[in-house]
């Protein structure tokens, strides 16, 4: 077949001569890439971020699409090429990052011969499985099959992270460590009650809402990443995919979006819940025993369970006595941001400027100066890599 970044042209099986050419990305070249068995599967991952150099492919270090092309390739036989929906740096977590990937199963006994393309299901537990022969620190969560015009990055509709904050002067624990950012600084609810700390943070969130221009919470770099991303389209031809013309297009399309600094926050809030791996104390325990006594009794009265704002309530001071052999609880804040898509360390800038807000050195019209001034030097210091989690990537599915 020939390679062309314009165009390809198709053979027909009888004399073995063009028969047409075909243009790039066109409803004949669907059908026919169809036929020839060619499936694009939308794959959705989590992985431990702190032990990967970022999502995307590299030469010299372990990345997230270096890790899931080699297990697709184990599981099929021939190489293949993740695209991702989101790019995360060295040490980002995602709870849902989304991929696409184009397989063409053939017959193994008989070289040539394409095959039904495989289930769903099967994907995700022969992936899985080479997968899990590693550091089990990547995991497909779920797969789905899509047309194969749908593209993992610019299909998707809207993009949600989020970022935890460990407040106290607690050491982190062991299984907290590159989790959460740790801020010495008590943010305890007391305190925040006392000086209306979190009521600022969340009027800082309100600030920052909306369409503007985020100058201030792009980093540098961001604009020369785009270029790389541009200069290293992948312009080989894809066999019975899609035509490289097609994915210069978009990669142009993605280069023009990146240069601007203009974006949509759609939400941008904090709130404070139960650290992870809470398990329940002894006042938890006797709630629920009698709850579960009620539901055998004729009583009436009703005892609520435990609520996560409750038990945050009971936390424990730096102060109190706990008792020997019992760690303290630091304060656990979630920011969440939700937009289309965001600039280069946008989030982590985000919540740098709404740290500082929280211990009481910026205010409200602080966090406005640092908006309009259009400029990253204005920010706050950036929030580390390991309190950010991709939570979810959304799409309209075809059914």
């Amino acid at each position: 077949m020939t390679k062309n970044c314009k165009h390809t042209l198709e053979f027909d099986t009888d004399n073995n001569k063009p028969s047409k050419i075909s243009k790039p990305h066109n409803h004949n070249m669907t059908q026919k890439n169809s036929a020839a068995g060619i499936q694009r599967y939308l794959v959705a991952i989590e992985y431990i971020g702190t032990h990967f150099s970022g999502s995307q492919k590299q030469l010299s270090c372990r990345t997230v699409v270096g890790a899931l092309e080699e297990a697709f390739t184990k599981f099929i036989g021939q190489a293949v090429i993740v695209s991702c929906s989101s790019r995360t740096d060295a040490g980002v977590h995602a709870l849902s990052n989304v991929c696409h990937v184009d397989i063409q199963r053939t017959s193994k006994r008989r070289p040539g011969e394409v095959l039904p393309p495989h289930e769903p299901s099967v994907v995700r537990r022969a992936v899985n499985h080479f997968l899990q022969k590693n550091d089990s620190d990547l995991t497909v969560i779920d797969v789905r099959c899509v047309p194969l015009d749908f593209h993992a990055r610019f299909s998707a509709q809207e993009r949600t992270y989020f970022y935890r904050l460990l407040s106290g002067p607690e050491p982190v624990s062991a299984f907290e460590k590159d989790r959460a950012w740790h801020v010495p600084e008590e943010l305890n609810l007391s305190a925040m009650r006392k000086t209306s700390f979190i009521q600022f943070m969340q009027e800082a969130c309100k600030v920052l809402v909306g369409r503007h221009d985020f100058s201030s919470f792009r980093a540098a770099g961001c604009q020369v990443a785009s270029s790389l991303q541009f200069l290293n389209i992948k312009c080989q031809f894809y066999d019975h995919i899609i035509s490289s013309l097609y994915e210069l297009s978009i990669n142009k399309i993605a280069l023009l979006q990146a240069t601007s600094p203009i974006r949509t926050l759609d939400e941008l809030s904090i709130c404070e819940v139960i650290p992870s791996l809470y398990f329940p104390n002894t006042m938890d325990r006797e709630r629920h025993n009698q709850d579960l006594n009620g539901c055998h009794s004729n009583s009436e009265t009703v005892i609520p369970p435990p609520s996560s704002s409750a038990s945050i309530d009971k936390g424990t001071t730096s102060t109190e006595d706990i008792g020997f052999g019992k760690r303290r609880q630091h304060r656990c804040l979630v920011v969440t941001a939700r937009a289309r898509s965001f600039l280069y360390h946008q989030v982590r800038l985000l919540v740098g400027v709404l740290k500082v807000v929280g211990t009481g050195n910026l205010t409200i019209p602080d966090v406005e100066r640092i908006l309009n001034a259009k400029t990253i030097t204005a920010a706050s210091p950036m929030a580390p890599a390991c309190g950010l989690y991709l939570g979810e990537v959304k799409y309209d599915l075809p059914n």
